[in-house]
């Protein structure tokens, strides 16, 4: 077994390995199906390429920001910016000028998108 994947050879034949693995969970209908060793490897081979892809690839997770998990609320929700703003006690200008980049969230957006939409208080600290 690798300990480190130095070359996009290696990355590549450990890739073909994970994909058969989640073939063959799939097949047996869930990772549920694998053995004991087989979800160990399996786990042991994602993240030596994970490793490889933060550090030689330069492969990042997309950030996910305060704005496109409100949108993202919004969506759910089936509502409008008009609505949100309701909701949130704001002016609808407020409300867009957040969610397009133009203009920061202040307190009383952050507390609104904890208390009435329920985002993670964690979330929000962490992004800004």
């Amino acid at each position: 077994m690798l300990d480190k994947i130095r070359n996009d050879g290696q990355y590549k034949q450990l890739m073909k390995l994970i994909e058969n693995y989640i073939q063959k969970a799939t097949e047996l209908g869930g990772f549920h199906g694998l053995s004991e060793n087989e979800s160990e490897e399996l786990h042991k081979l994602t993240l030596l390429a994970e490793d490889y892809e933060d550090n030689v690839l330069n492969v990042m997770p997309l950030t996910v920001t305060i704005n496109v998990i409100v949108q993202q609320k919004i969506n759910e929700l089936n509502i409008t910016q008009g609505k949100l703003a309701e909701m949130f006690g704001m002016g609808q200008a407020k409300i867009s000028q957040i969610l397009n980049g133009k203009r920061e969230p202040d307190v009383p957006f952050l507390k609104a998108i904890h208390q009435k939409l329920g985002i993670d208080g964690n979330f929000i600290l962490d992004r800004v």
